[in-house]
């Protein structure tokens, strides 16, 4: 809910790609319930703001047609896994930060944390997916991937941590997969992870 009592709603946008069919989805949704603000998120979303409370409801029967579901804007879970282009556009990437990033999260979409859990994964040391301020951030390098957790970017400002570096994407996978267990299981509810 926002301050003038008007909604937001916040589509997934795994690894913060999207294709011309979710756009459409959104365009026509916006134009169908007069939604007035469209906004890019700095986790690579597209945020409909200004929602009435009414038109909640139909709005995300439209949304979840075209195959969109709640990017839990709001949740105590996942928010975003931020990501870069990699190796597929970047000549500076070194490997495939957006397929790793999406793969991470539709692993853990869905499951509630005791706070919200925000990703990045940066194809290369230039950091652009800014994975060294995220809960949980991976930074890809020729060797493999460095994984860095407990950052925040937000009223508190922390450089994540080194936890591990792994050869695989599969090792990376299962270190991000282990390390949220582990928060899940053990940290005070409203605590993010560098607390």
């Amino acid at each position: 809910i926002q301050k003038d009592g008007t909604f937001s709603v916040v589509p997934r946008m795994w690894g913060g790609l999207t294709n011309p069919k979710e756009l459409r989805a959104i365009a026509d949704a916006c134009e169908k319930y007069d939604v007035p603000t469209l906004k890019v998120t700095g986790g690579q979303r597209l945020d409909m703001l200004g929602v009435k409370k009414e038109h909640l409801p139909g709005i995300w029967a439209d949304l979840n047609a075209a195959g969109l579901v709640s990017g839990h804007a709001y949740s105590k879970g996942l928010r975003t896994v931020k990501t870069c282009v990699g190796t597929d556009h970047c000549r500076f990437g070194t490997q495939d930060s957006t397929g790793l990033g999406v793969k991470l999260e539709k692993k853990l979409w869905g499951s509630w944390t005791p706070n919200k859990v925000k990703m990045g994964v940066s194809g290369c040391p230039r950091n652009c997916a800014e994975s060294t301020c995220k809960d949980v951030g991976v930074i890809c390098v020729d060797s493999g991937f460095q994984i860095s957790v407990g950052g925040a970017a937000g009223m508190d400002l922390k450089e994540t941590e080194a936890l591990t570096q792994v050869a695989t994407e599969d090792e990376a996978i299962e270190v991000v997969t282990a390390f949220v267990q582990i928060y899940r299981e053990n940290a005070k509810y409203l605590d993010r992870p560098y607390k």
